[in-house]
């Protein structure tokens, strides 16, 4: 998805274990149901929402995020 994402100019999109039992749950109406609709919106909501406010970037060892 982000190899799509970021050469059209959105942003590094993460699905955050927060997320992932939505995630889930559309990932199982588009595969079994071929319902992409609640995949789409998913997906579509956490560009808009990443974009506005992206996720932290988790520190490496050195207290900086690189």
């Amino acid at each position: 998805m982000n190899s799509m994402l970021v050469p059209s100019g959105y942003v590094w999109t993460i699905v955050p274990l927060s997320r992932r039992e939505d995630y889930m749950a559309t990932l199982e109406q588009a595969s079994s149901y071929r319902n992409i609709r609640p995949l789409a919106k998913f997906f579509g909501d956490l560009v808009r929402e990443q974009t506005k406010a992206p996720l932290p970037r988790p520190l490496n060892g050195r207290g900086s995020p690189d």
